[in-house]
C-alpha cells in the first residue's frame, strides 16, 4: 500500500493542466459535431394510407391531395396581393350560412384606426358576458384578409359562446413587419380601456398563433398587463425551419406540404429582410416567463408539430400553465377546416373550457 502514497500526493499536488486539457478536448468535440452534424436516417418511400380513426369528415380532409402551387408562390407583391384577395373572394359566400350555424353576428369596425370585426353570439352565458377574445387571424402573415380572416374567430365566439374582436391587421403589400404585430397591439389596449385584463383572452392560430405569443412579449417589453390566457394553434414559432417535423411532415402536410414551400417564402416577404430569428418573428426564442396560462392545439401530420411542442416545452420550463393539445391525422390548422367537422367542434370545446378555466367572471 505505501508506493500509492506518493502517488496521491503527486495527484493532489499537481496543476490542473490535466483538466484545463480534458476541458480543450471536450470543447474540440463540441464544435467537431456542430461543425458536422450527426448522420440522418434514411427511410425509403412509403405510403401513408388515411387513418380510419377519425371521423368520415376529417377522413375526408386529410384524404385531399396536396395544396396546389404549394411550390410556387407569388413572386411580386402584386401577386402576393392577387392570392391574398382571391382567399376573402373565396371566403365571403361562406360567412352567412356560418354564421347562422354557429348562431353568431359579424359586424366590420374600427378599433383606433384598425380594422377588425366584432363577432357576438345570439346568447351569451352570464358567466361570459364580461369577457372578449382578441383574435389575430394566420395566413403567413400575407393571407386572409377581410371575410377570410373569420372562421376561427367565429368558431370560437359559436362553440364557446363569447364575444370575439378579429383584428383585420395590416399585411404586405400594404405594410411589412411589424405591422401585423402593431395593429394587434393597438386593439389590445383598446380593449384593456373597457375591460379587465383576467377577462381577455388573445388567439390565432400559425401566423396567427405567433402573433399572439409575440404580442405577449411585446406587453411584456411595454410593461401592459398580461390577459387571463391565450390560445396559440399550430404557432409559427420558429420561421428558421428548426425542429423535426419539418422533415418528418415534409410531403405529409398537405396544407403547408414543405418547408421550403409558399408559407416561408410569404413570411419572408412579410419580413422584408429582418431577422427570421428575432423573437417578435420567432417567439420560441423569446423570454416567456410570466405569461398567461395557454393551450397549444396541433396535428399528427402537421409540418408545424415541432413549431407547436417546443413551444409548449418553452412555456412550460418557465413554469406557465400551458396544455398541449394534439389531434390525429391533421395537417397544419385542420382543426378549424369545417365548424360541421365532429373534430373542430371538439378542439373548440377545449380551448373554450380551458378559457373558462382560467378568466376571470
Amino acid at each position: 500500500m505505501r508506493p500509492a502514497i506518493p502517488v496521491i500526493i503527486a495527484c493532489l499536488a499537481a496543476p490542473f493542466a490535466a483538466q484545463a486539457q480534458a476541458q480543450s478536448q471536450a470543447q474540440s468535440q463540441a464544435q467537431t459535431q456542430t461543425q458536422s452534424p450527426l448522420p440522418p436516417r434514411d427511410e425509403p418511400a412509403k405510403s401513408i394510407p388515411v387513418p380510419d380513426t377519425v371521423s368520415p369528415a376529417m377522413q375526408a380532409i386529410i384524404a385531399q391531395p396536396l395544396r396546389t402551387d404549394w411550390d410556387r408562390p407569388p413572386t411580386t407583391p402584386e401577386g402576393w396581393k392577387q392570392l391574398s384577395d382571391s382567399f376573402a373572394t373565396k371566403a365571403a359566400p361562406q360567412i352567412g350560412p356560418m354564421a347562422e350555424r354557429l348562431r353568431v353576428s359579424v359586424e366590420a369596425t374600427l378599433i383606433d384606426g384598425v380594422r377588425a370585426y366584432t363577432i357576438t353570439p345570439t346568447d351569451i352565458p352570464a358567466e361570459n358576458r364580461n369577457r372578449v377574445a382578441i383574435h389575430v387571424h394566420g395566413g403567413c402573415y400575407v393571407l386572409n384578409p377581410r371575410e377570410a380572416a373569420l372562421p376561427e374567430a367565429m368558431m370560437l365566439a359559436g362553440f364557446g359562446r363569447m364575444k370575439v374582436i378579429s383584428v383585420d391587421y395590416r399585411m404586405p403589400p400594404e405594410a411589412f413587419f411589424p405591422a401585423a404585430l402593431d395593429d394587434g397591439m393597438t386593439v389590445y389596449k383598446a380593449v384593456l380601456r373597457t375591460t379587465a385584463p383576467g377577462r381577455v383572452a388573445v388567439f390565432g392560430s400559425s401566423a396567427g398563433g405567433a402573433l399572439t405569443l409575440a404580442m405577449m412579449l411585446r406587453a411584456k417589453q411595454d410593461g401592459l398587463p398580461m390577459p387571463g390566457a391565450i390560445a396559440p394553434g399550430t404557432p409559427m414559432a420558429d420561421t428558421t425551419k428548426r425542429g423535426d417535423s419539418f422533415q418528418t411532415n415534409a410531403l405529409v402536410d398537405n396544407v403547408l406540404v414543405s418547408p421550403d414551400g409558399f408559407c416561408h417564402a410569404a413570411t419572408t416577404f412579410y419580413a422584408a429582410g429582418h431577422d427570421l430569428s428575432d423573437p417578435m418573428l420567432s417567439p420560441v426564442y423569446g423570454d416567456v416567463k410570466g405569461f398567461p396560462p395557454a393551450i397549444l392545439t396541433t396535428g399528427t401530420r402537421d409540418l408545424l408539430l415541432s413549431n407547436t411542442v417546443r413551444m409548449h416545452r418553452k412555456l412550460r420550463q418557465a413554469g406557465v400553465d400551458a396544455v398541449l393539445q394534439v389531434f390525429e391525422g391533421q395537417s397544419h390548422a385542420q382543426f378549424y377546416r369545417d365548424d360541421r367537422v365532429p373534430e373542430v367542434k371538439e378542439a373548440f370545446g377545449e380551448i373554450a373550457s380551458f378559457l373558462d378555466r382560467h378568466l376571470e367572471r
